[in-house]
């Protein structure tokens, strides 16, 4: 299972995260369609067999905060043109919690 604090990246877009919550699910977090590595493994383009999903290409914001359905939460800290899933579900952006009225 992948830890809290874990550095990833894309290896077919420039994307880069950091897991906040982890879950069992993050196995399988891919970026653009491929599975994430690693930061400091073989960056973009290391396997030449893998390309940017055209269905998965929304891409992802720097600062913000994606979650699942299992409680896995990710910061991403380098944006991409991929976007991020588990498999092949895309993950949500995280909404900001509003603040109580200070009445």
């Amino acid at each position: 299972m992948i830890k809290n604090g874990t550095r990833l990246q894309s290896q077919v877009c420039d994307t880069q995260v950091i897991v906040v919550r982890s879950a069992d699910s993050l196995d399988d977090l891919r970026a653009g369609g491929a599975p994430m590595i690693p930061v400091g493994a073989e960056g973009p383009g290391a396997d030449p067999t893998l390309t940017l999903d055209d269905s998965l290409a929304e891409g992802n914001l720097m600062g913000k905060r994606y979650v699942d359905d299992n409680g896995a939460e990710v910061l991403v800290t380098k944006a991409g043109k991929g976007t991020l899933s588990i498999g092949s579900t895309p993950l949500a952006l995280k909404e900001a919690k509003p603040l109580p009225a200070s009445d």
